[in-house]
Order: structure tokens, then sequence, then C-alpha cells
């Protein structure tokens, strides 16, 4: 298993709905094992206007933080098995890990739609 600095610098693709999307990931331990994960395909449900989750087969080792505020394309990890991606900005009260960033969401919300979604997450082109 390779260390969390190897994260630095490498983009991974999302793809929603046929869409790709590169994903610069977070340098911590939860990141990490979202990769031993990959590839990773979900369905995601609609919360809140502004999100889809997924709960996770396997847990990832948590570190929340209060993050203030929410960025449209941040993948954040809500407890420990709950897979998060935002495609609205936005404040928060609510604490996350960060696993990563979709590095051009300006499309984001148009590729996620309206309702669940189904989504893969793979090691980048």
């Amino acid at each position: 298993m390779s260390t969390p600095a190897t994260l630095a610098g490498m983009l991974f693709v999302l793809t929603v709905n046929g869409e790709a999307f590169d994903v610069a990931l977070e340098d911590n331990a939860a990141a990490q094992a979202l990769v031993d994960s990959l590839p990773l395909a979900v369905s995601m449900k609609e919360l809140n206007g502004n999100e889809k989750y997924a709960d996770l087969a396997k847990p990832l080792p948590a570190a929340e933080q209060s993050v203030g505020r929410i960025s449209a394309g941040d993948l954040m990890l809500w407890g420990d098995d709950c897979l998060v991606l935002f495609y609205e900005s936005f404040r928060t009260p609510y604490r996350y890990t960060r696993l990563g960033r979709v590095v051009n969401p300006a499309s984001l919300k148009a590729a996620v739609g309206a309702g669940s979604v189904r989504i893969e997450l793979k090691r980048g082109r």
C-alpha cells in the first residue's frame, strides 16, 4: 500500500452520466483508503438540493473537521461510511472528512441532475 503523500498532484476520474470530471484527492488516510477501493461505482441519492450521497460497503478512516464552507465539487466523507458529492456551494455547521475536489465543477450540477445518479470513480487517465 502506498502512503497518503503519493496522492499529491494525482488526478482521479469521476464519471457521472457519461461525463468525466477530474478529481484531485486530499493527502489523508481516508482518501488513501478510497483509492485502495478503486474502481468504485455507486448509486447516489439526492439530498437537500445541493448534494448526492451513497453509503459505502466499508468504512473509511474518518478525521472529521468543521469545514465551514462547502464548495461545488467537494467530495467528502460523512461519518466513516457515507460518500458525499456536493454540487452547490454553501456554508455549513457540519463536520466532514475531506476526500477531494472536482477540479472544474462548472457542469457538475447539470450532470448529476435532480434525482438519484450512478457515479464511477477510478484512477486517472
